[in-house]
């Protein structure tokens, strides 16, 4: 009696699983949006087709690449750390063009290596965006693309071990940082 409820109970935990395990995220779904929601926020950020990122074209695996939503994720993190430094009633709209992240999937002659991402210095993160920053008058003040690449990724303190876009997000921390130097940052106060 006890092994058949616990068969079922499994059972139908597998059947409440199976739909999300269905179709895994992958970043080149077409039906998936390309620009990140409209928050009402001063910075807005859209993408090209993620197909055509060279992290897709030159990773080694192209299949592992794909996979999650490292492209949202990137950014969100772009838009937050951009808002941070905007003065107030400047906008800031961005399309990112191209990614590349750290790291490469390496071809190995082990089975079952191909899905391991290999980060040394002869692979840094890179990053191609346009940009328009404006005023509060609708003014534009800064526009253009920008290539970031970051060679000494390995080298200096790191976001946290534990994020695997650790390496591209400093890299836009940077960019941000240096960016936005000149413009003074709004703060909130209690």
């Amino acid at each position: 009696m006890k092994a058949s409820t616990l068969l079922l109970t499994a059972l139908l935990g597998l059947t409440a699983a199976l739909p999300g395990m269905a179709r895994q995220k992958d970043v080149t779904d077409p039906a998936l949006p390309r620009s990140l929601p409209d928050n009402g926020g001063a910075v807005s950020v859209s993408w090209t087709d993620p197909a055509d990122f060279s992290e897709l074209k030159y990773s080694g695996n192209r299949w592992e690449s794909k996979r999650g939503n490292w492209v949202v994720t990137l950014a969100e993190h772009l838009r937050d750390e951009s808002a941070k430094r905007l003065a107030r009633g400047q906008t800031l709209q961005v399309t990112i063009t191209d990614i590349e992240r750290a790291g490469r999937y390496e071809p190995t002659v082990r089975p079952g290596l191909d899905d391991i991402r290999i980060v040394k210095d002869i692979y840094p993160p890179r990053m191609t965006f346009n940009f328009t920053l404006k005023g509060p008058d609708g003014q534009v003040l800064a526009e253009g693309e920008r290539k970031l690449v970051d060679h000494g990724f390995l080298n200096g303190s790191s976001i946290s071990n534990n994020d695997n876009l650790r390496y591209e997000k400093r890299m836009i921390d940077d960019w941000a940082r240096r960016e936005f130097k000149d413009t003074p940052a709004v703060t909130s106060t209690p």
